[in-house]
């Protein structure tokens, strides 16, 4: 996975300002802005750990849930005209708009080797 970084279920993006000479980033797919930085590798991964388990701690302490990053629902623009011809189809198919888009990316997905 190219520019992020994985640790307990959590993503982070990483950055570089070739201005400051830092690496920086935050933790993506969640509301919560929490962000971290350090000058080389090494510590941009040690930073950005320590904010994930920050705000686990923070949760914990305020008796909070954390976000999950993938809640299994997401908002897709796609257009009137995309809309609508899904819609008369699931209509036609006695389905739903989910199920289509559930099924049109596990094919996607399948005929890309991901």
């Amino acid at each position: 996975m190219k520019d992020h970084m994985k640790y307990k279920d959590y993503y982070g993006s990483v950055h570089y300002n070739n201005e400051d000479e830092v690496f920086y980033g935050k933790v993506e797919g969640i509301r919560s802005l929490t962000s971290y930085e350090g000058t080389d590798v090494k510590s941009l991964k040690q930073a950005f750990e320590e904010a994930v388990d920050d705000y686990l701690e923070t949760c914990a302490e305020q008796s909070t849930t954390p976000e999950k990053p993938f809640k299994g629902s997401f908002n897709v623009r796609v257009g009137e005209q995309l809309h609508r011809k899904s819609m008369e189809y699931a209509w036609a198919h006695n389905t739903n708009l989910n199920t289509i888009t559930k099924e049109a990316l596990s094919e996607y997905f399948s005929s890309h080797g991901a």
